[in-house]
């Protein structure tokens, strides 16, 4: 893949996770693997699980140059001490190959770009699963360790994931596979029974700063913010960053604070902006803000406490009172469902942007309490 061609397994704008320097709120999971490997208990598959953007492909990256740059805890003349960390010094020569892209040990699956059209694929497809054969019989010969990081799994297309159960019911000597899945329900059963599998969590305000600062991303939006709207996702946090995702939300909060008596010329002007030509994404993200909007306006009235940590000025008080009661919140919960399946259906069949915008916030102009 050429340095310009898009890269399904890294944020746009971001450190690649092969290049992220430090993980950050995932201990547990690497203590995991540490035990198993210090235990003589490696297993040949490893699903790594958990929200989207919450270190997944880091941890991943961080295993393999790991395996590639640690000998077997039984595997020489002399007792080793346990393995106490995953790190591996940048100027090991595994690692410097991984970062130079040349560690002939490591293969990384993803999406890739479809030749005829030359645009990306939408998923992973069976020539892709089935290159990792010609891979484990061109790098056997030396006995060393192999790993393949899958990145990720949930992409995989049918074919692709009866190929990759065939490599998981008779998997190559001394391989290790890596699946990175955000919704390991969706994947075969019988492709999760082969797999051990490591959960990460999502990350709170203090470590979602620490994440953000090693991402070589300039953020300047607050963390706590960022780690709410995204529910403890780095990546999500760089995207919402990237995208001027706060400065939305807050647009959106203090467009509902006039409620019931919506600002037309606020929500023209927040309609406008969305609608501009090639702002699909933006649009998107508006409407990902607007379902969770709803949802912290719902959780607010269910429970009679709106969230601990705001994620804008003035949240707390708009929440509260348009929220006032559980009644109120069941009717915004009842309300979220339908507006977000509206929106859904309008973006499905490309409505335009703007109509619907307003359309949007009218529907939820006419749920707050009068």
């Amino acid at each position: 893949m050429t340095d310009d061609a898009p890269q399904p397994d890294r944020v746009e704008g971001a450190r690649h996770p092969r290049d992220t320097p430090k993980l950050i709120g995932q201990s547990a999971a690497e203590a995991a693997f540490l035990d198993a490997f210090n235990g003589g208990k490696l297993h040949h598959a490893w699903m790594l699980t958990g929200p989207r953007g919450v270190g997944k492909a880091t941890l991943a990256w961080r295993i393999a140059r790991f395996l590639l740059a640690t000998p077997d805890p039984d595997g020489g003349m002399f007792d080793l001490p346990p393995a106490e960390t995953l790190e591996i010094d940048p100027d090991h020569p595994v690692a410097r190959r991984v970062a130079a892209g040349a560690e002939a040990g490591l293969k990384s699956v993803t999406r890739t770009l479809n030749p005829d059209t030359k645009k990306m694929r939408k998923q992973i497809v069976v020539d892709d699963i089935r290159a990792l054969n010609g891979f484990f019989q061109m790098s056997a010969a030396d006995g060393g360790r192999r790993v393949v990081i899958i990145d990720d799994a949930d992409e995989m297309n049918p074919n692709a994931a009866n190929a990759l159960l065939k490599m998981l019911e008779e998997p190559p000597e001394r391989a290790v596979l890596l699946l990175l899945s955000h919704q390991p329900s969706s994947l075969l059963p019988t492709i999760r029974s082969r797999c051990r599998t490591l959960r990460l969590g999502t990350l709170d305000a203090a470590q979602m700063a620490e994440a953000l600062d090693g991402s070589g991303v300039e953020v300047e939006d607050d963390p706590g913010a960022l780690a709410e709207l995204s529910g403890g996702s780095v990546g999500g946090a760089l995207r919402l960053s990237l995208m001027g995702g706060v400065k939305t939300y807050a647009d959106l909060v203090g467009l509902i604070s006039s409620l019931p008596q919506l600002d037309r010329g606020r929500a023209i002007k927040l309609a406008e902006a969305a609608a501009q030509r090639g702002g699909e994404a933006k649009l998107d993200l508006l409407f990902t803000l607007l379902d969770l909007l709803l949802v912290r306006l719902a959780r607010t009235g269910a429970t009679g406490a709106p969230p601990a940590q705001p994620a804008c000025a003035d949240e707390i008080a708009v929440l509260q009172r348009l929220s006032p009661s559980p009644a109120q919140g069941r009717a915004w919960a009842d309300a979220a469902q339908q507006i977000s399946d509206r929106a859904r259906h309008g973006l499905a069949v490309n409505l335009d942007p703007a109509a619907l915008v307003l359309d949007t916030l009218r529907q939820i102009g006419q749920t707050a309490p009068r």
